[in-house]
């Protein structure tokens, strides 16, 4: 553990690096981070720190820059609780007071927002279908051979299939199914649809409804009932990605990387399965992120957990700042979505 001076001393230059991106010599946090120290004391402590491998001695400068354990400690030991200013929770609280948007849109613009209020790549990774609950079935006649089938979801999203149907389908059947499904699904996950045919079969053997009836809900219900894989996931901020590096390899890498759904949500998934809420550097085990950071928060709606917000930037990032943009912006999504 690091005593008081050199937790000072590993502090300043991490705030210091993370506002200028340039190396932090020890005359600087002598002079002027109110140091009762002098200069060639802060000096031996930061080369006890780089030994002990929180700083690093970039070869074309005297002063030094944090190592992933570097702001690891920083991280762990040091970011206060950081609130946003007041112009940016008046931003975060007028979007989602007005953000009555299909659950896509909302979770499109919700990256847009992470991403401006930080200056870093955004993640939002929404709630899928398989576990939103049904609120709301209707069947439309669209024509004497098709009918389509429109199901609103808990999370926002809205499910539609086209049935095909014979002319001799009258309308009051299709009442009666449209019933009988609402009967069988509201409040009930999506998922749940096997379940539904199951029941609706044994409608048929108890006579419940009639036959075109039952045919009916089953053309729905086999219209309905398919695997699911599609991941509510939006990227934003990625051209900011751009300007956060010196090295165009790096760029490149990330850029690549951003680009790959499944690797980001196995990623995000992996972090949140280890409990973990940031990951410096090479911690994430992404080998072409290993120069980002990534802050996550998970989103809760009527105490579950549906989704992630998070950001990715540079180890250089201001975490104070993006710890307290995601939690905020979490947990305002978290109630959008309970109130949808």
């Amino acid at each position: 553990m690091l005593d008081d001076r050199k937790t000072a001393i590993l502090r300043a230059v991490v705030e210091e690096y993370i506002a200028t991106a340039q190396p932090v010599g020890s005359a600087h946090i002598a002079n002027n981070r109110d140091m009762t120290v002098s200069s060639a004391t802060v000096r031996n402590d930061m080369a006890a720190l780089e030994r002990e491998g929180y700083l690093m001695h970039p070869h074309t400068s005297a002063g030094r820059i944090p190592t992933d354990k570097g702001y690891r400690f920083f991280v762990d030991n040091l970011v206060p609780n950081g609130a946003l200013g007041s112009i940016e929770q008046a931003k975060v609280g007028s979007f989602f007071e007005t953000a009555h948007f299909r659950l896509e849109e909302t979770l499109q613009r919700t990256s847009m927002l992470l991403a401006q209020l930080t200056n870093y790549a955004s993640v939002v990774i929404g709630p899928t279908a398989e576990v939103a609950v049904v609120r709301s079935v209707q069947l439309v006649r669209l024509s004497s051979h098709h009918i389509t089938v429109v199901v609103v979801l808990s999370n926002g999203a809205v499910e539609n299939a086209q049935i095909e149907i014979t002319s001799d389908v009258t309308d009051d059947e299709i009442l009666q199914a449209n019933a009988e499904l609402q009967r069988l699904m509201i409040t009930q996950p999506l998922s749940g649809v096997a379940a539904h045919r199951e029941a609706n079969r044994n409608a048929s053997k108890d006579q419940t409804h009639g036959a075109g009836v039952i045919a009916l809900c089953e053309k729905v219900l086999s219209a309905l009932d398919r695997v699911r894989n599609d991941e509510n996931f939006y990227v934003g901020g990625v051209a900011q990605m751009a300007e956060a590096f010196d090295a165009v390899e790096i760029v490149r890498n990330v850029l690549h990387t951003l680009e790959q759904q499944y690797v980001v949500v196995t990623l995000v998934r992996d972090m949140l399965n280890r409990g973990v809420s940031v990951a410096i550097g090479a911690e994430h085990g992404v080998e072409p992120l290993s120069a980002c950071s990534v802050v996550l928060a998970p989103v809760r709606a009527d105490g579950e957990t549906v989704g992630t917000v998070g950001v990715l930037g540079p180890t250089r990032m201001n975490y104070p700042q993006a710890l307290a943009t995601v939690d905020l912006v979490s947990d305002r999504l978290g109630r959008r979505l309970t109130e949808n």
